[in-house]
């Protein structure tokens, strides 16, 4: 009788986790930087923008995805 080989889980890397997220299509999205002082300055439509989120380039993606495997298999559902 063969033993059973133990499945290893991969460490996600937390601070990955929280700076990036997977869209239902799998692509990797960020947030802008630059939002957290010397917002008075900022016209609004400057700060309309850093609101949205960008599309990570292909081999940063790659790099995403080996640090945080797990991002897109336990996405946040919005509640229905």
């Amino acid at each position: 009788m063969a033993k059973k080989q133990k499945k290893y889980k991969i460490k996600t890397y937390k601070a990955a986790a929280k700076r990036f997220k997977v869209t239902g299509s799998g692509k990797v999205m960020r947030t802008k930087g630059g939002k957290s002082h010397l917002r008075r300055r900022k016209s609004a439509r400057v700060k309309r923008q850093l609101s949205e989120m960008q599309p990570v380039t292909s081999a940063e993606a790659k790099r995403v995805k080996r640090l945080a495997p797990y991002l897109a298999k336990y996405k946040q559902n919005p509640p229905a």
